[in-house]
């Protein structure tokens, strides 16, 4: 009885290793597999965001590329009214508004001959509405280079 003991303690402990060696050979299996895995799945994370660094220096770099080509053409433009605003400041130059005058719109007194008055011609602005016309122009382009820098974003950076 005692040697069958044995032998079944004897026949267990050798199953018991035989499943150990079996169950750490999967064990070791799923564990490279696993490890392959993350590998893959870390590479393909490093490339994605490989690209989207090159993407966004792509998007950056064409951004200032758009906003240096905007100030320059602001910085521009703004000068060119600055010397506009000067020239008319110093009387070199006059500002006129192309217009006409009717005599029966009402604006002209009725003693006034219509035969001095044509059909059009232009009205000279004194100095201080001449500088009011400079200032709105200045907003206006400074207006104009705002939408011109969007318009510019959207289309070459925003697609």
């Amino acid at each position: 009885m005692a040697g069958v003991l044995a032998l079944l303690l004897l026949t267990a402990g050798a199953t018991w290793k035989v499943q150990d060696w079996r169950y750490g050979k999967q064990l070791a299996e799923q564990s490279g597999a696993h490890q392959a895995d993350l590998t893959a799945i870390g590479n393909a994370a490093a490339e994605q965001i490989r690209t989207a660094l090159e993407k966004q220096q792509v998007a950056e770099k064409t951004r200032d590329d758009i906003d240096a080509k905007a100030t320059k053409e602001k910085t521009h433009d703004l000068a060119e009214n600055e010397t506009l605003r000067r020239a008319i400041a110093d009387g070199a130059r006059r500002l006129r508004i192309a217009g006409s005058c009717s005599a029966n719109s009402g604006n002209v007194p009725v003693t006034a001959s219509t035969s001095s008055l044509g059909n059009g011609g232009a009205i000279e602005l004194d100095p201080a509405a001449g500088r009011t016309v400079f200032d709105i122009r200045t907003g206006i382009i400074a207006d104009q280079a705002a939408l011109r820098v969007l318009q510019a974003y959207v289309m070459n950076v925003c697609r």
